[in-house]
């Protein structure tokens, strides 16, 4: 889409999740948005498609109808160690399961309805002076806005030329996406661990099932390719081999995406509102960072409007704000999803981890709780 003007309200450096959902959001209280996103939608992405029920209330609010989409309604959870051993629980608030192909081409168009404006491109630099901002891209446009919002993805190369801390430490992490064709309980939602990682299963619409597994880069390299590793590694989870060795595969090849990092990210930079990713990431392992990112879209949004419309618009109070409720609304699941992860990680303590929620099966539902967040207003 052709930008009609070089100065916006606000500009969103990616079209994901939160990008979009700010977009819509931001429109309709009548601001002027851009979006600048390097891809074209639809596009498949890494990861694991499936969202917590909290946000149906906001998607309301957004006019986006998860189900008329052909999203899977999902109220059951299963989790596997390394040996196998399984165990089941409902799902406290439940989720549905929908492709970040579908949902984020959904979002775009919508935003577009609603008056954003969405540019293909990628952004190299973003500078603040003078309480604006001067966003430059690759295909060397340039555009001015009093509010940027960073919302793209888990790293970029803007993360260097924002000098963010995170980026200048390697992480070990890779993360394998793919699409299968096969028998899955449409109502339940997976995670099953194998030695160096784990894999979340779920349906998503068009009775497909997304598989998407996270493992260690150093452990991954040790063989030839996917296909090695997934039936030396994976397969010694039965539930695994059974869901991979009985399934068609939809794409040509999987996804893949490298150089995850779950270190701490600051929410502001560079008087930047980072959102989703882009301002953290929970472990996939709690299979709730598309809730995240909707929800941090919803915090930001509604402190922009909030300064838009004061008589006496202040950064300072807006920054502090933002940080303060991201805070409240992650902290504590981001807390709640490292010690979950790093449990896992230790095979032995897993097992022995396992047998304990067996014996008590509240304490699963509670651990749940702790990693999802309250239900979203409609706002």
């Amino acid at each position: 889409m052709n930008t009609n003007s070089s100065t916006f309200d606000i500009i969103i450096v990616g079209g994901g999740l939160a990008g979009l959902s700010s977009a819509i959001h931001l429109s309709k209280a009548n601001l002027s948005v851009l979006v600048i996103e390097k891809n074209s939608y639809p596009k498949h992405k890494v990861c694991g498609e499936y969202i917590s029920n909290e946000v149906l209330p906001y998607f309301k609010f957004l006019d986006i109808d998860v189900f008329e989409l052909g999203a899977k309604k999902i109220d059951k959870f299963q989790l596997s160690t390394t040996k196998s051993r399984l165990l089941s629980t409902t799902l406290p608030l439940g989720g549905f399961g929908i492709s970040r192909f579908c949902l984020d081409n959904a979002l775009a168009n919508k935003a577009v309805h609603v008056g954003s404006e969405i540019l293909q491109d990628s952004v190299v630099d973003v500078q603040f002076s003078n309480d604006m901002f001067s966003v430059k891209t690759k295909s060397t446009k340039q555009f001015k806005a009093k509010i940027v919002i960073g919302a793209y993805g888990k790293r970029s190369n803007l993360d260097i030329k924002l000098k963010r801390q995170f980026i200048k430490r390697k992480s070990p992490y890779l993360a394998v996406k793919t699409h299968v064709k096969g028998d899955f309980p449409d109502d339940v939602v997976a995670l099953h661990n194998f030695e160096g990682g784990y894999c979340g299963v779920s349906r998503v619409e068009n009775d497909t099932i997304n598989l998407c597994y996270i493992t260690n880069l150093d452990t991954f390299k040790m063989y030839k390719d996917i296909d090695e590793f997934q039936q030396k590694v994976i397969y010694k989870n039965t539930f695994l081999k059974n869901v991979f060795s009985n399934t068609k595969p939809v794409f040509e090849e999987p996804l893949t995406i490298s150089q995850i990092s779950f270190d701490n990210k600051k929410p502001i930079e560079n008087h930047i509102l980072m959102c989703g990713d882009t301002a953290a990431l929970i472990h996939p392992l709690c299979g709730n960072g598309m809730s995240m990112a909707i929800r941090s879209a919803q915090i930001a949004s509604t402190l922009i409007i909030n300064f838009f419309n004061s008589d006496d618009p202040d950064r300072e109070t807006l920054e502090k704000s933002y940080l303060r409720e991201w805070n409240t609304a992650f902290k504590l699941r981001l807390k709640t999803g490292h010690i979950v992860a790093d449990l896992f990680n230790q095979p032995k303590l897993s097992e022995i981890l396992m047998q304990g929620l067996k014996r008590f099966p509240s304490v699963l539902p509670y651990i749940i709780k702790r990693t999802h967040g309250k239900v979203m207003k409609a706002e």
